[in-house]
């Protein structure tokens, strides 16, 4: 007897939703390809504690990294309210209190799980420095009371130390290079080290002090000015100095305490750099806190100074080449000045922090010859107070002093580093690059990154869409059939 309809339909539908299924089965097994899944990211925390202000920095990079080096990207940045560090040396606790605020908005950032294992770390600049060598208990209470508030918070805190001139230019010097894609950069689907490459120097501007950082063309002579460090894969050896004393603020401190000095016998400063009409009276001690200005024993510190700007452009550049010392290096080609050893300026140059504010508020930034650069300084420095005044409005703060610090930036690059006319293009003045703020902290995590282990990426089998795609058809396939077929077997009734 054979076969009824209901069991040729029931056998049929079995048989297809059985070949649906292997072939589904195959699909899968057979076509299916590794893959890496996306690495995890990890995170980094970075405060600047520079001398008059500290900012925090969130860094991020995928867990794998590149020949031992993450490849560092900037999450978010965070200006902490109040003067530096260096201030709080009365209540040394509220140094650590400060820190909070954006503290907590970078751990809103970073998830939560990843807190314990994010490495934080608190660099303290010139400002810190200056006040160890004024008062070295004050400057260690300070940094116990930032490092208990950073030791309480849940990250993984690395410490909190005064960093190194030296370290300061070299890490800013790794920020510049890597931002711009020098170090490194992304093509034909892999990161690759820049065949064809020009290594660009920096120059920095603080409050305190002041960093050159570049690639000489041959040696370099003096071991003491030179950085070497390991990045992707390659060696990297520059020259780097810093000076303490020369930031922007010390300097215009050292230059009024110096014309007061001039002055012994008087209360009346006539200032070259201050614009004509400008006057004010200041207290004198204030002037002689910093380990920056020498005292005289003669000098009476309790009395007032009336200071008045006569906007004399030649005495003040006279008044601030009086603060180096230039004599040092006379007729010595691979010297700077104070008797530092420096090898020519070459190459392209980024000039940043205080290079940049005050050429910014100069309208300066647009690599403009150096003979348009020297006469607008000049032409400023010229202009009556009232003038200035009425012209800047909301900007009294430091309007007093861009005509100082335009003529400080034009001693000490062309006079101090040696810039020549020909080669002052090759300076460029900015604040950012690649959407980077320029500054030491990132050159400080992209060397943390290479003694962080780096994870494995995780394996998965997957299939290419089109393989996918067949895939999902088979298996609704597979399902339809084997319903059908209970269905057959359930509501068919036979005749």
């Amino acid at each position: 007897m054979g076969l009824s309809w209901k069991e040729r339909v029931f056998i049929a539908l079995l048989g297809i939703a059985a070949a649906s299924g292997l072939t589904m089965l195959i699909l899968i097994l057979v076509k299916a390809t590794d893959v890496f899944l996306p690495a995890d990211t990890k995170f980094g925390i970075v405060f600047d504690a520079g001398s008059s202000h500290t900012s925090l920095f969130v860094y991020q990079w995928p867990a794998n990294k590149e020949k031992d080096t993450g490849v560092v990207s900037q999450a978010l940045t965070c200006q902490i309210e109040g003067p530096g560090i260096a201030s709080y040396t009365s209540d040394p606790t509220q140094a650590g209190e400060s820190l909070k605020g954006c503290l907590e908005e970078a751990l809103a950032l970073i998830p939560q799980t990843q807190h314990q294992e994010t490495p934080t770390f608190l660099g303290a600049t010139a400002g810190m420095r200056l006040l160890s060598q004024k008062n070295s208990s004050q400057a260690r209470d300070i940094l116990a009371a930032v490092s208990q508030t950073l030791s309480n918070s849940p990250v993984d805190f690395w410490g909190a130390k005064i960093l190194a001139g030296q370290d300061e230019g070299a890490f800013g010097w790794i920020t510049i290079n890597y931002v711009l894609g020098m170090l490194l950069k992304y093509s034909s689907g892999q990161w690759i080290l820049p065949e064809e490459r020009t290594l660009v120097g920096a120059l920095d501007l603080g409050g305190a002090s002041t960093q050159i950082s570049f690639a000489p063309q041959g040696p370099i002579l003096d071991q003491s000015t030179q950085a070497t460090f390991r990045l992707y894969g390659a060696n990297y050896s520059i020259y780097t100095h810093s000076y303490l004393c020369f930031g922007r603020d010390q300097v215009l401190t050292r230059l009024l305490a110096k014309l007061a000095q001039v002055r012994l016998n008087s209360s009346l400063v006539r200032h070259p750099c201050y614009h004509s009409g400008y006057l004010a009276t200041l207290p004198l001690a204030p002037l002689h806190e910093s380990p920056c200005v020498h005292t005289t024993d003669s000098l009476n510190l309790t009395q007032n100074l009336t200071v008045e700007g006569i906007g004399n452009p030649g005495e003040c550049v006279a008044a601030l080449r009086s603060l180096f010392n230039f004599s040092s290096c006379e007729d010595q080609e691979d010297c700077a000045f104070n008797g530092v050893y420096q090898p020519p300026v070459h190459g392209q140059f980024y000039a940043f922090s205080n290079f940049y504010y005050t050429f910014d508020f100069l309208n300066l930034t647009s690599r403009q010859p150096l003979h348009i650069v020297n006469d607008t300084v000049w032409k400023f420095c010229q202009k009556p107070w009232k003038l200035v005044e009425a012209s800047y409005p909301g900007q009294e703060r430091w309007l007093r002093d861009y005509c100082a610090s335009g003529m400080y930036i034009l001693v000490l690059l062309l006079e101090g580093y040696k810039f020549r006319e020909e080669n002052w293009p090759s300076i460029q003045f900015q604040k950012q690059a690649g959407g980077v703020d320029i500054g030491w902290t990132l050159g400080y995590m992209l060397n943390l990154t290479g003694m962080i282990p780096a994870e494995a990426l995780t394996q998965w089998r997957a299939q290419s869409y089109s393989i996918w795609m067949a895939g999902v058809v088979f298996a609704v396939l597979t399902l339809v059939a084997i319903l059908g077929a209970a269905a057959v077997q359930l509501f068919w009734t036979q005749d």
